[in-house]
């Protein structure tokens, strides 16, 4: 499996894994601690997770919740471009992703210092994505989502869910790579396009997805997932957050999204002293 990846001419070793820290500049995501509106706290949310070891900030400026409000290309771009600028400003060392399905604010947010796209849709949502990716040169994390933030809870119906989300992600690379995309990482999506159950079948299997070739990404943080199976609120999900990067870890994730850099940071640190 690749395990070198290419950020802005620099090579990020995989091989340990890296913590992911989620910068939502956005009032409506799903867990309310983590929108971030203004300068002020955008930076004070960078200066905590730099000072936690943060390896990469994923900046996202749209929300993918079912029920989020629709934003246009220009606000998502007026959005992020002065969370990324600032990032650029104070912790220039440090990575920045792009979360975005929209080719047009990949391509500013890239000119303005990011150095990965993560696409929630896989290409879906935007179909100059995957060639404008190809052409930014640029890591490119393909997540697993069928149809749109409204529809996806409707598309969960699988002959076998591993089997079947394994293939689409496959037929997708194939495309990337035909097109010139060097660097690809993995995120089966969870929570995207699958149930409840359906969510722990894909935690229990995630080691699978190596098959693909590429390293894999986990985005468990706080979700749904969690906080309903627990019948807790997303404010009170941390503790079971852990628990599952611990097993995303184990079944050899190489990234965690988080909205929590410490305790994240806390558990590759044990895991690699033991079991990685």
């Amino acid at each position: 499996m690749k395990q070198l990846t290419n950020v802005k001419g620099k090579l990020m070793d995989l091989s340990i894994p890296k913590i992911m820290g989620i910068v939502n500049v956005t009032p409506d995501s799903f867990y309310d601690k983590s929108r971030k509106t203004s300068l002020e706290l955008i930076g004070e949310t960078l200066h905590k997770m730099a000072e936690e070891e943060v390896d990469i900030f994923d900046i996202g400026g749209y929300s993918t919740r079912p029920g989020a409000a629709e934003v246009s290309v220009q606000e998502e771009i007026d959005r992020v471009l002065p969370a990324v600028e600032l990032v650029q400003k104070t912790y220039p060392q440090i990575p920045i992703s792009i979360d975005t399905f929209r080719s047009e604010v990949a391509t500013e947010a890239v000119k303005t210092g990011a150095g990965i796209v993560n696409d929630v849709s896989g290409g879906n949502l935007d179909s100059k994505m995957f060639d404008t990716v190809a052409k930014l040169q640029v890591p490119y994390i393909l997540m697993h989502m069928r149809g749109t933030p409204a529809t996806m809870t409707s598309l969960n119906t699988y002959e076998d869910l591993v089997t079947d989300v394994l293939k689409e992600l496959q037929a997708k690379t194939r495309i990337l790579i035909s097109k010139g995309v060097k660097d690809i990482i993995i995120d089966p999506g969870f929570g995207f396009s699958k149930n409840m159950d359906q969510n722990y079948v894909l935690l229990n299997r995630l080691k699978s997805f190596q098959l693909l070739g590429f390293p894999l990404l986990a985005g468990l943080s706080r979700k749904s997932m969690i906080w309903k199976k627990l019948n807790i609120i997303p404010d009170e999900a941390l503790n079971a957050t852990t628990a599952l990067n611990t097993l995303a870890l184990l079944q050899k994730s190489s990234i965690l999204r988080v909205h929590d850099v410490r305790q994240a940071v806390e558990v590759r640190k044990l895991l690699m002293q033991n079991y990685l």
